[in-house]
């Protein structure tokens, strides 16, 4: 807290102070107004505009200091002025006593609060901005709800002053005129509880879930103004619950969460059961990985007292092994898996023709329309391919067709491009490297893995360059070439250009949401890169929702899942509850070697966001099982809030790092800290001490050194 802020806090509490040292309490109580009655009213008829500004003024600050006293100048702005200057004086002055108020809690605390529970916060502040003038309005028609608390309390958020001033404006009033009209009848008035019955509080109590119904209304009629142009084709009876649109993770358990509550539900498929993670994807991917793990610790045998050894293989036969490992988790996402489950599967290319009804191309020929109260669109992602001027004429691969096309070859391709340092090419080009092939890596951007921390960018860009990957970033990819019988990538880097001969080039850099072909256009669904939704998953119409990648923010397989239960549970049951996604903790993994796992803030993203923090860090070059192992390298970070063990986030750059998070996800799920890791038992000796360590050691850095001071000339005293 600056200067500044500081005297005006001083200044505040000096005044507050003031106001009970010199008594000034005693003037505003209901005893004192009712002796000074026909003193004041003398006064008014003598100076009334003078009278006027000097009670206005009074309100103001009483009400912008939140001092006690409110209520008693309301009921003499009725006794001095009667109901109609009383109403008018009062109304304005409170309001602009509310908002003064607002804005010094504002000034004052505001960006204190906001940067130490920036993420308990967030979500109320995404709610303030959606709905807060709702919640405001209900808060000021509720008399329950002292008001200073609610000035003080909306001046911490991001509730725009404007906005502030005129639904309190609004919806003080009709409280107000109940106590300026109380108080045109000061004399009857033996104490505060006969101004407000209990009846009357229970007119308040209905009156202040006003703006609630009013939320209610404006949203059916939003929703009968989206469905108008529908209503003709709206039909009476559905002929399923749920049809849900792509098999890939978000859909599978979309289908899945429908069939166990017994909704009748169907799940429509154009291509692969299992979508990109199965077939293109994690599955694959993490096969060719182990695999090349393999080989490179072969090569490296002397470090574990073996001989190093150059492995033979035969890289068909690598990429058989591939399909054979998704041929054996297939089942778990076949057809007939989910039709016993309970689940209708139609494989063919699904169109919305209008918010209920959905026409299937199927496979085998013909259509089928079917009817359905929701839908979840779970369409999933394509691999992004840049256009880039000759690229098909040299041909390419994606992270999608390699594994068709590399299975056609006898051999490893000798000189690989890969387009992009992010996850997916940086897993690639070191897996390929340890299996033979001479791979070069081209980036524009200043560094690989880009949404990480710069030291892990540097790691991940030495694992690479170790096992023989030339990673070139800040080359921007110009255009491909055919020159002199060898396919060429043509690169600029500081203003030169540079050619790059290859056999294969495979694009990875980025996926881009399936977007066309889903009757969305037509229906005036908005997309921008992805489906966009609200916080339930819904499009613009209520019983269309989105899940998976196709909906964003992160394209991962688990938030697939995740996303595809809130989208299921809300189109099932959305008329009695729904629930907003929930995307506070979400974990990610890049599975080179060592391996880099995440979740929550990063040091540049809470630099980025102006969230404060601490950093505690554990080099695993100390742990006894990554000695053991022979990897002995790479650290976990732990981000804090100052001074407390509450975990912001954490990175693990290591062996097995992606399971060594875990146990950090459930502690932020769960709001567990870190004094509670470090006092649960890890087994000796393995990785997962890596996280007690980094727990012991924020443990050591905020040791209460005076406390133990004082146990230090206690055990001095004990030994006589």
């Amino acid at each position: 807290m600056n200067l500044k802020k500081l005297g005006v806090l001083g200044l505040l509490l000096a005044g507050v102070v003031l106001f009970f040292a010199l008594g000034l309490n005693q003037y505003l109580s209901l005893d004192a107004l009712q002796a000074s009655q026909d003193r004041l009213a003398q006064g008014y008829a003598e100076s009334p505009w003078t009278v006027r500004a000097t009670y206005f003024l009074l309100y103001v600050a009483v009400t912008s200091l939140s001092l006690p006293g409110a209520v008693i100048l309301t009921l003499a702005g009725g006794a001095l002025f009667g109901l109609g200057w009383g109403l008018l004086l009062v109304s304005f002055a409170s309001s602009i006593g509310a908002t003064l108020s607002f804005l010094i809690a504002r000034f004052v605390l505001r960006d204190v609060v906001q940067a130490r529970f920036s993420t308990r916060l967030e979500e109320i502040n995404k709610g303030v901005e959606r709905e807060g003038v709702f919640y405001l309005l209900s808060l000021r028609l509720v008399p329950l709800v002292p008001f200073f608390v609610i000035n003080l309390a909306m001046g911490l958020t991001a509730m725009r002053t404007r906005t502030f001033y005129w639904a309190s404006q609004l919806g003080m009033l009709a409280g107000t005129a109940v106590y300026v009209n109380a108080g045109t009848q000061l004399a009857s008035i033996q104490s505060l509880r006969d101004v407000v019955s209990p009846a009357l509080l229970g007119s308040f109590v209905l009156l202040g879930l006003f703006p609630l119904l009013a939320r209610w209304v404006l949203n059916a009629v939003q929703k009968r103004r989206v469905y108008a142009r529908w209503n003709a084709v709206r039909p009476k009876t559905f002929d399923r619950n749920l049809i849900v649109i792509g098999g890939g993770a978000g859909g599978l358990v979309s289908a899945y969460i429908a069939a166990v509550v017994k909704a009748k539900v169907t799940l429509v498929e154009a291509h692969k059961m299992g979508g990109d993670c199965l077939n293109y994807g994690c599955v694959p991917s993490k096969a060719l990985i182990k695999s090349a793990k393999l080989a490179q610790q072969m090569r490296n045998g002397k470090t574990y007292g073996l001989h190093n050894a150059e492995p033979t293989f035969s890289f068909k036969a690598v990429m058989q092994r591939i399909h054979a490992i998704i041929a054996a988790i297939e089942p778990h996402d076949s057809v007939e898996r989910y039709t016993g489950l309970g689940v209708e599967v139609l494989q063919g290319y699904a169109k919305i023709v209008n918010p209920w009804t959905v026409e299937i191309a199927l496979n085998g020929g013909g259509k089928q329309v079917l009817t359905t109260r929701s839908i979840v669109i779970a369409a999933g992602a394509r691999p992004f391919v840049p256009p880039l001027p000759g690229l098909d004429d040299v041909g390419y691969v994606t992270s999608d067709t390699l594994w068709d096309a590399f299975a056609k070859l006898d051999e490893i391709p000798k000189r690989l491009v890969v387009l992009g340092g992010g996850p997916i090419g940086c897993e690639l080009a070191q897996a390929f490297a340890r299996l033979g092939a001479q791979v070069t890596q081209v980036e524009m951007a200043p560094r690989i893995m880009l949404r990480e921390d710069v030291e892990v960018s540097a790691l991940a860009t030495e694992a690479l360059q170790k096992d023989g990957v030339q990673v070139l970033t800040g080359h921007k990819a110009l255009r491909c070439e055919r020159t002199g019988g060898e396919k060429v990538l043509v690169v600029e880097h500081g203003g030169a250009e540079k050619s790059i001969a290859f056999d294969q080039l495979l694009c990875a850099v980025g996926r881009s949401a399936r977007l066309t072909g889903y009757g969305l256009e037509e229906l005036g669904i908005p997309t921008h890169k992805t489906v966009q939704t609200n916080e339930y998953l819904q499009t613009i119409y209520p019983n269309i929702y989105a899940a998976g990648d196709v909906a964003g923010p992160f394209q991962f397989t688990h938030t697939a899942s995740h996303q595809a239960w809130y989208a299921a549970v809300n189109a099932l049951f959305g008329d009695f509850k729904k629930f907003k996604a929930d995307y506070s903790v979400i974990p990610w993994a890049t599975f080179i070697d060592p391996e880099v796992a995440r979740v929550g803030l990063n040091e540049q993203d809470a630099k980025e966001q102006g969230v404060a923090y601490e950093v505690t860090k554990y080099g695993i070059d100390d742990l006894d099982r990554a000695i053991a192992d022979s990897e002995a390298h790479g650290f976990v970070k732990v981000l804090t809030v100052p001074g407390k063990d509450k975990i912001l986030g954490v990175t693990i750059v290591g062996s097995h790092a992606a399971e060594l998070l875990a146990e950090y996800v459930l502690a932020m799920r769960h709001g567990l800290g870190l004094n509670k890791i470090l006092g649960t038992i890890h087994t000796y000796p393995t990785l997962s001490e890596a996280n007690k360590y980094a727990a012991g050691e924020w443990k050591r850095a905020h040791q209460p050194h005076a406390l133990l001071e004082w146990v230090r000339k206690f055990h001095t005293w004990r030994r006589g």
